[in-house]
């Protein structure tokens, strides 16, 4: 028998598992302003999965490049959920988030 479907799967659920935490994380620290790090290690990540000939390293490698890369979107929509008070937002960060509030309107 062949395993490498079912550990591919269960992979990536761990994966995208561990990366809702470390949006929510990001987001309340550093705000949407830390999307270029999802990028870099996204498309880091991607790259190096094109060299690796291994199958299932290079395809839990590169779920979890696309997983760092679909973070960038999570990113602004943990902020519009942090607007409507589904999160907490970082109180360091509210005069931000009041200013670029301002500018919109």
């Amino acid at each position: 028998m062949f395993f490498e479907g079912i550990i591919i799967a269960v992979a990536t659920f761990l994966i995208i598992g561990v990366f809702h935490p470390i949006v929510i994380k990001a987001e309340y620290h550093w705000g949407v302003n830390c999307w270029p790090v999802f990028a870099v290690i996204g498309i880091a990540l991607l790259a190096e999965s094109l060299f690796i000939s291994n199958t299932l390293i290079a395809a839990i490698i590169g779920v979890t490049g696309c997983s760092a890369l679909w973070s960038i979107l999570e990113l602004f929509e943990q902020r519009k959920r942090v607007k409507k008070g589904w999160f907490p937002m970082n109180p360091k960060r509210k005069k931000e988030e009041e200013e670029r509030a301002k500018k919109k309107a």
